[in-house]
């Protein structure tokens, strides 16, 4: 803050004003002299700590800031789109109120409405991340003073339970699609890959010889997920035969193109894997082109692979995702922490039991009492 005084003006009144760190004068006027020095007190301490917020931007409406946020939001098409379908229901919400009148409570109201209305956990979750976003901006451009969103607020992610599908679910799932998609079942069980992975990866990334894959980009050119998710691949002799046969001697173009041999979009995968999930007996309704992965993910985890291998191959960036999704695929611990412990402490009682035992019979002598 440059400067700040309080002058007592012709009428008695008590005009206090103050320059922000930007430059711009701001005053206000008092009745008492009192009051106004604790008005610059306030500012002076909101300045110096961070919480400052323009008495001018005090009425923006949450309407005006998600405009605002909106027109900076540069990211790629597909989470622009889910970006603004988010904002739309936080519009409906808070739209015309003011940014300062969406505190905790009314926070924690939105989310009990949208449970009542039978939103699921994780879309729930998903609205109070973005809102999350929203006001967090709106913090860092000093339109509000904090965020109200935290853990106090949010409905929690939920636990993913994923639906592995049995070796004998997926093979009839692989002859029931149609040849052009067999492709992306093989990539998607057993190579990890992502629905939009899949439509994203030209015969160039898969390096037959090496038996690798390469996922460069995701549908339609972006960038991955993660840069871990650039990690290459390892594919058996089994994938690459079959690649190699149902590539029919392709060099360039699409792993998974459409008829035209042009890129296929990720929804014409989905819509494909729901309508061929209906002749396989027990798939569940949800069941979904991503479970593919998981079916990926039990196979290794079966096969013996630790966390760590798990975690590559899915091209997870944090072990703590592989875990807080497949923990419960591992095999139960109980029985080999019991043989770890076995193993060298039975050692030990076993070789100081008999020297005592046999101790404590020449002591006392043999024993003429049957055991009971």
């Amino acid at each position: 803050m440059a400067s700040k005084n309080i002058a007592k003006r012709p009428n008695g009144k008590y005009r206090a004003r103050y320059r922000d760190l930007a430059g711009k004068e701001h005053a206000k006027h008092f009745g008492r002299k009192i009051d106004a020095e604790r008005w610059l007190d306030e500012v002076t301490a909101a300045l110096v700590t961070g919480n400052y917020v323009d008495p001018k931007s005090q009425k923006m409406t949450v309407d005006q800031w998600c405009d605002a946020w909106l027109d900076s939001y540069a990211h790629r098409e597909s989470t622009e789109r889910q970006a603004r379908v988010h904002v739309a229901r936080i519009r409906k919400e808070f739209g015309p109120l003011p940014l300062m009148a969406v505190d905790e409570m009314a926070v924690k109201q939105w989310m009990a409405k949208l449970k009542r209305e039978g939103l699921s956990q994780s879309y729930r979750f998903a609205l109070h991340a973005r809102l999350s976003q929203l006001l967090t901006d709106a913090v860092g451009a000093r339109k509000l003073a904090s965020n109200p969103c935290s853990r106090r607020t949010t409905p929690g992610a939920g636990k993913q339970r994923p639906y592995v599908a049995t070796e004998a679910q997926f093979w009839k799932l692989y002859e029931a699609a149609e040849p052009k998609y067999r492709p992306a079942l093989l990539l998607g069980a057993f190579a990890g890959l992502r629905v939009a992975e899949v439509c994203g990866l030209r015969v160039g990334d898969v390096d037959l010889d090496a038996r690798v894959i390469l996922p460069a980009v995701q549908y339609p050119a972006e960038p991955l997920k993660t840069e871990m998710s650039m990690t290459a691949v390892p594919i058996p002799d089994a994938f690459v035969g079959e690649l190699k046969r149902l590539l029919d001697g392709r060099a360039d173009g699409w792993v998974v193109p459409d008829d035209e041999g042009l890129q296929l979009g990720p929804w014409k995968v989905e819509r494909h894997m729901r309508r061929i999930r209906k002749t396989v007996a027990g798939l569940p309704e949800g069941f979904r082109f991503h479970d593919l992965r998981h079916f990926y993910a039990s196979m290794l985890i079966a096969g013996g692979s630790d966390v760590k291998i798990v975690q590559h191959r899915l091209r997870h960036s944090s072990a703590k995702t592989t875990l807080d999704t497949y923990s419960h695929l591992w095999p139960d611990s109980d029985e080999s922490t019991r043989a770890a412990v076995e193993r060298v402490m039975g050692a030990m009682i076993n070789k100081t039991a008999d020297p005592l035992r046999t101790v404590e019979e020449s002591a006392e002598g043999p024993s003429s009492v049957e055991p009971c």
